[in-house]
């Protein structure tokens, strides 16, 4: 499952936070488990967060603006936001512990009284469908980003192999 497009390719910081794009997804078939790899990160860096199949390929439409059938939980999500005047401000990846990356979800809701912005804990594949789905940017934390391993060599690897993993 090879992506078209890329929703960011700038870099920049925010509040210590840098902004990266989705590079490519990928299936992924690891011993006793299938997934999806999201490579996600700029020019400087790309790692890679795995994701359940079925969230790959939720990420994937959304990238793609695919048309569905049916309404999937996003679109549900997307719609409740669109009615209360909510809108997804960013995501920030901030943290891996014990092979689990934890993201944030800035929201924001804003009407003719005020502005509020609120953060909520969420999975990151949430958040990456979520920003996909908006084009909202990206942002992963500057400490996490020093301390995943770079995989563009990875990616490029599979580019060049037609988008097939080794």
């Amino acid at each position: 499952m090879n992506c078209d497009g890329v929703i960011r390719t700038v870099s920049s910081y925010i509040d210590g936070e840098l902004e990266l794009a989705i590079q490519e997804e990928f299936e992924v078939h690891l011993k006793g488990c299938s997934g999806c790899a999201i490579f996600v990160g700029n020019e400087q860096k790309v790692f890679v967060i795995q994701v359940e199949h079925n969230m790959g390929a939720i990420i994937g439409m959304f990238l793609r603006d695919t048309p569905k059938e049916r309404p999937l939980t996003h679109d549900l999500i997307q719609s409740i936001f669109k009615g209360f005047s909510i809108t997804v401000e960013r995501v920030v990846i901030t943290e891996l512990r014990n092979s689990t990356y934890f993201a944030r979800l800035i929201l924001q809701q804003q009407n003719e009284l005020a502005r509020k912005i609120v953060e909520i804990d969420a999975r990151p594949s949430d958040c990456l469908a979520l920003a996909t789905a908006q084009k909202r940017p990206i942002y992963v934390t500057h400490s996490l980003f020093e301390q995943v391993e770079d995989m563009s060599e990875v990616l490029d690897r599979i580019n060049e192999n037609g988008g097939e993993t080794e």
